[in-house]
């Protein structure tokens, strides 16, 4: 008589293969979190891209386009050069803001902004990689992998919660491609950000 094999146990086990390979995996995602991404993005000291920038406003038919570069040294440094459609430089460094338009200058002191300078730190607290910064004024949450990020920032003050309802950074590894800011009264801009290169 010849034995009667079990047809399960191939089955069986391709399965308990299937379920250490399922249970294995996410290992390297369970490493990644808002401070391996912080740890990566600290790394970069200074950095320069070309960025397009997309605005839709409500009372406009069709969004506003910009486009120029941008220029970050470590640790508060950011520089937005608007070439198109007219040309405009922004400059800011520690508490000070400078905006040029052709032969008009303005300074301002971001501490009589909070709204202002808490939008603008998340931008340079996201590329300093500082999550204490951060965490001052938005609650923070990360989703993806190293290879496609997206991190959500939540405006925690009530002043700010009145302007913007969403910041989302999106990026691969140690690089922000993009930049979606969502406000409370429907307005939105998008920054697409590319060749982000080390100077």
């Amino acid at each position: 008589m010849i034995p009667m094999r079990w047809p399960g146990r191939p089955y069986l086990l391709l399965f308990a293969w299937l379920l250490a390979a399922v249970f294995a995996a996410p290992s390297h995602a369970a490493d990644w979190d808002i401070d391996q991404l912080m740890h990566g993005l600290a790394q970069t000291r200074s950095a320069q891209a070309r960025f397009v920038e997309k605005k839709s406003i409500a009372i406009l038919d069709q969004p506003v386009e910009s486009s120029g570069e941008l220029l970050y040294t470590a640790p508060d440094r950011l520089e937005k050069r608007t070439v198109k459609p007219k040309p405009e430089t922004m400059v800011v460094q520690g508490d000070n803001l400078q905006i040029e338009r052709g032969r008009q200058k303005i300074q301002l002191q971001l501490q009589a902004y909070p709204e202002l300078a808490a939008f603008i730190d998340s931008i340079r607290g996201t590329l300093a990689g500082d999550r204490k910064a951060l965490e001052r004024s938005y609650q923070l949450s990360l989703e993806g992998s190293a290879q496609s990020w997206t991190f959500k920032l939540v405006p925690a003050d009530s002043k700010m919660k009145q302007v913007v309802s969403l910041i989302r950074i999106a990026g691969v590894r140690d690089e922000i491609r993009s930049i979606h800011v969502t406000q409370v009264d429907g307005d939105s801009s998008l920054m697409l950000i590319e060749k982000v290169a080390p100077l």
